[in-house]
């Protein structure tokens, strides 16, 4: 890609005032911003695509956290791919494409340290936010490496049509479980995981209530359950889960943006008795499974084993207005906004 002229300003979001339960788009500004050259050891990029993810409510209160809260009227940041324009840094040319966290902008100037070539000939540049990056390696470390997943495990995701819980039930499938069962938003979610993904089973969490409902798709119990919704799915899959059942604690959608109390689990004791496993999981701690995660995943894309959806919104002044979207699962599969 030949050297381009970069503009000298570019727009970028900034978080102007902390969401009250729901965000709204007030509480987003898209200002206009210096475009900065890069410095020594430094890259300038201009982002093609960038990452929304429910992690992203959280970092919108001003609460101690696992990762530093957003600051008001300071530009977010988040996961983006894109292509080099300017480079101060060894091993970094124009038009490399590279991974980073600065996304929210059109524009983003970093160190290249914090920046990761990719390769848009293996897979298409969204996909590196998706089933090739964190999402991806979330649901493949949290299924197999804190699920302790075994073959013949019965699996019960939440959130099933989400860009985790997708590729969760796949993976299950593909690694040998004896039935997956996912719950989603929607009739016409529920048809795709069963059509599309190959869930065995799967239930709309709005039609009833969600015991009731896993009860019937599981009668003889679960093994694994990964939680990406907390309240009454957890309470659900603890009272499904078999003798030694194991769950990944990976999200609580179902109360990011609660002003109450949140709902349950009120039958955590059975836990004692069914000797459960419950671990929470941030991905970053999975780091050394990236080689063969990237391997795994690459293959079973290409051999056409595993089914990768994108809902994607064009327009990064629509970031804001995806977000909201994502909270309230107007996606199926990973959401990405293309610049």
């Amino acid at each position: 890609m030949a050297e381009q002229a970069t503009p000298t300003t570019g727009r970028e979001w900034q978080l102007a005032a902390r969401p009250q339960g729901w965000p709204t788009p007030a509480d987003f500004a898209l200002v206009e911003a210096p475009v900065r050259q890069p410095g020594p050891g430094q890259i300038l990029v201009r982002n093609a695509f960038l990452s929304v993810d429910p992690y992203m409510r959280g970092r919108m209160n001003d609460v101690k956290s696992y990762v530093p809260p957003f600051g008001i009227g300071e530009t977010m940041d988040g996961g983006a791919v894109g292509y080099v324009v300017a480079s101060q840094a060894e091993g970094f040319q124009v038009g490399d494409a590279v991974l980073h966290g600065l996304g929210w902008r059109e524009y983003a100037t970093l160190d290249a340290a914090r920046a990761v070539k990719v390769d848009p000939e293996l897979a298409p540049l969204s996909y590196y936010l998706g089933v090739l990056g964190m999402p991806g390696l979330t649901a493949y470390a949290g299924l197999l490496e804190v699920a302790s997943f075994r073959e013949g495990d019965t699996v019960f995701v939440s959130g099933a049509a989400g860009a985790v819980g997708s590729l969760v039930g796949q993976i299950a499938r593909l690694k040998g479980a004896a039935r997956v069962i996912g719950s989603a938003g929607s009739a016409e979610k529920v048809a795709t995981l069963v059509d599309g993904y190959g869930f065995d089973a799967a239930f709309d969490y709005k039609a009833g209530p969600v015991a009731a409902q896993l009860a019937e798709a599981a009668p003889d119990g679960i093994d694994v359950y990964f939680d990406n919704v907390g309240g009454d799915h957890l309470e659900a899959a603890i009272g499904a889960l078999n003798v030694h059942g194991r769950a990944t604690l990976c999200g609580a959608i179902a109360q990011y943006n609660d002003t109450g109390a949140p709902v349950g689990p009120r039958n955590l004791a059975l836990a004692i008795g069914k000797r459960l496993r419950l671990q929470g999981m941030l991905v970053g701690d999975h780091a050394a499974l990236q080689p063969q995660f990237v391997a795994d995943m690459a293959g079973w894309l290409k051999s056409g084993e595993l089914r990768y959806d994108e809902t994607v919104v064009e327009g990064v002044e629509n970031a804001a207005d995806a977000f909201i979207g994502l909270l309230r699962g107007a996606n199926t599969g990973k959401m990405v906004v293309k610049l």
